[in-house]
């Protein structure tokens, strides 16, 4: 256990970044605006299709 508690914040960011790393990202960025507040709903005849929350973009 580190001796003070700016120690364990190293410790805990250290962790974090190597699993951040490790971790592969499958963001959807919205392809009218960029932004990335996209959301997954479920499309016409049961297709998925995605929202933009920032600009109302949608598409499939």
């Amino acid at each position: 256990m580190p001796a003070s508690i700016l120690g364990e914040v190293d410790r805990l960011s250290e962790a974090a970044a190597v699993r951040e790393r490790s971790v592969p990202r499958t963001l959807l960025d919205c392809p009218s605006c960029g932004s990335s507040h996209v959301a997954q709903v479920l499309g016409d005849n049961g297709g998925i299709s995605y929202v933009c929350t920032a600009c109302g973009h949608s598409w499939s």
